[in-house]
């Protein structure tokens, strides 16, 4: 499927776009919300200022795509492989990117209020004046992550992995907030 053929699709009001391939795709300023992109490969695609308001993009590709400025608020992106991707300014409010791959991806001036990164790759990201308010960071992979200038105000911090202490103090002088998280034991039948 190509691009104007996903577009003429959505504007008859088809939203299931799942196990498409959509590879390099040039999707810049579409208005897609809503749709379902459940493991779709939007490898390298162009997504430049898309609206893609509560989109499922479970386990998708979206390897290199350029996501700059783009509106991904309410998303599911919950195992989706966004290595080297551009989301550059872009809004990620309440999205989940729970056990996302984010390896190198540059989310500098994101807005990312109240979104859920547990289990997520952040290695060698850019995080570069990003906003995390609220944000949930768990069993994260930090190590080389760029968080200068990053908003945490009531980022909810914990089991972080690849940060010194120093960088864990500096998050805290940001108003995050680290939580020591226990295992639920399970309780015993009686």
């Amino acid at each position: 499927m190509d691009a104007n053929e996903l577009l003429e699709r959505y504007a008859a009001g088809e939203r299931d776009f799942r196990d498409t391939d959509l590879f390099r795709a040039d999707l810049s300023n579409a208005e897609l919300s809503g749709v379902s992109f459940f493991r779709t490969s939007l490898f390298g695609a162009n997504l430049f200022r898309a609206k893609l308001i509560g989109c499922d993009f479970f386990r998708s590709t979206l390897i290199g795509a350029n996501l700059y400025c783009a509106n991904l608020s309410g998303a599911n992106l919950t195992g989706a492989n966004l290595t080297g991707a551009n989301l550059s300014g872009a809004d990620l409010s309440g999205a989940d990117l729970t056990d996302a791959d984010l390896g190198g991806a540059d989310l500098s001036y994101a807005t990312l209020h109240y979104t859920d990164f547990t289990g997520a790759n952040l290695f060698r990201a850019m995080l570069v004046d990003a906003k995390l308010n609220h944000a949930k960071l768990v069993r994260v992979r930090l190590r080389g992550a760029n968080l200068n200038g990053a908003i945490m105000e009531g980022a909810i911090l914990s089991k972080l992995m690849g940060i010194s202490e120093e960088e864990k103090q500096d998050l805290i002088d940001r108003g995050a907030v680290f939580q020591e998280l226990t295992e639920a034991v399970p309780s015993p039948i009686a």
